[in-house]
């Protein structure tokens, strides 16, 4: 969200192609990259920026290849990860890097059983005119990942494409180690675990979550802190419990100071089934239902606690409101 167009930062006009269907196919050619880009971390927008470097040495077009869901939703829907951006804002963050030309790939079942060399050439070199490949040095596709940077390297000598497998880098943009590399499963370790400030410099940005402000049971508007209750879809990755600061932001792209609660309120309820998203927005008095708004998790300030009274439980609301808002200010 963040605004209803490309996101602040962008480079150019992008071009959206949804696959099936018919491909740009520039005649000079494509410097391209393949991936599920979920969370369009600082990893992947290295590799991305490699994509743009040589399609600019070699003047060919820019593109990367996604899909329109995670791959292991329907390869294998039972340990599938939650995601750390719907499609939506991935293309957004994927505009934002300055890349031409974005291909959505439909992956169902019929794609998910394609071998990795019909892929390559149905995508890579029908819908694209690929002449240069960028992946992770790690990548792998096709039918049960049989498809590697090997394989491509192989049909690029047929296709006339080269392929080039990028290390995986660190938070600070160099090549890491195992233990230090920046993906897309770190990052949703490090949310779990409550470690924002990770899972933030490796996202380089924020953690956003998107949802409808949806009634709820005004507990805290009667507590003097009246707050919008944000329905999450099930699919995608709320950090830890806790009390956060961030921000909250409108459709519009009106983007407020929040105090943030996650969590099952422990202090009303000895039981939930689900974790609620409540923001506190600070110094506003305003209808919010209804709004399909952001919210971006700036700050950890606290785990959810358990409170032996409601005036404890308030002291410390009064508390959590003054750091989120020196945290926000800062």
């Amino acid at each position: 969200m963040g605004g209803t167009g490309r996101p602040t930062g962008s480079v150019g006009p992008v071009e959206v192609i949804r696959f099936p269907g018919r491909g740009p196919r520039p005649e000079g050619g494509t410097a391209v990259t393949i991936g599920a880009y979920d969370g369009v971390h600082l990893g992947h927008r290295e590799v991305i920026r490699q994509v743009r470097e040589r399609a600019a040495e070699r003047r060919l077009r820019s593109a990367v290849v996604t899909f329109d869901r995670h791959p292991a939703m329907v390869v294998r829907p039972e340990s599938a990860p939650l995601l750390l951006t719907d499609l939506d804002q991935k293309l957004e963050l994927l505009a934002g890097t300055g890349v031409e030309y974005t291909v959505v790939v439909t992956f169902d079942g019929d794609r998910a059983a394609e071998p990795a060399e019909e892929f390559v050439e149905e995508v890579l070199v029908g819908c694209l005119h690929a002449r240069a490949v960028v992946v992770g040095d790690d990548f792998h596709f096709g039918h049960e990942r049989k498809g590697n940077v090997d394989l491509l390297r192989r049909i690029g000598e047929d296709r006339g494409f080269d392929v080039s497998g990028v290390a995986l880098v660190g938070p600070d943009g160099t090549p890491a180690g195992e233990a230090g590399r920046v993906s897309s499963t770190a990052i949703r370790r490090a949310l779990r675990a409550g470690e924002l400030d990770r899972a933030n410099a490796m996202l380089g940005r924020p953690h956003e979550v998107r949802g409808l402000v949806s009634p709820g049971d005004r507990r805290g508007r009667e507590l003097g802190f009246p707050t919008a209750n944000v329905a999450v879809p099930g699919d995608i990755l709320l950090p830890a419990d806790g009390i956060y600061a961030g921000w909250f932001v409108r459709l519009d792209g009106t983007t407020l100071p929040a105090a943030i609660s996650l969590g099952r309120r422990p202090t009303f309820y000895e039981e939930a089934h689900a974790s609620l998203l409540e923001a506190h927005v600070l110094d506003f008095d305003g209808d919010l239902y209804g709004e399909h708004v952001a919210v971006r998790f700036v700050g950890r300030l606290r785990g959810e606690e358990r409170f032996e009274s409601v005036d404890a439980l308030v002291a410390q609301m009064v508390r959590d409101c003054d750091r989120a808002r020196a945290l926000l200010a800062g």
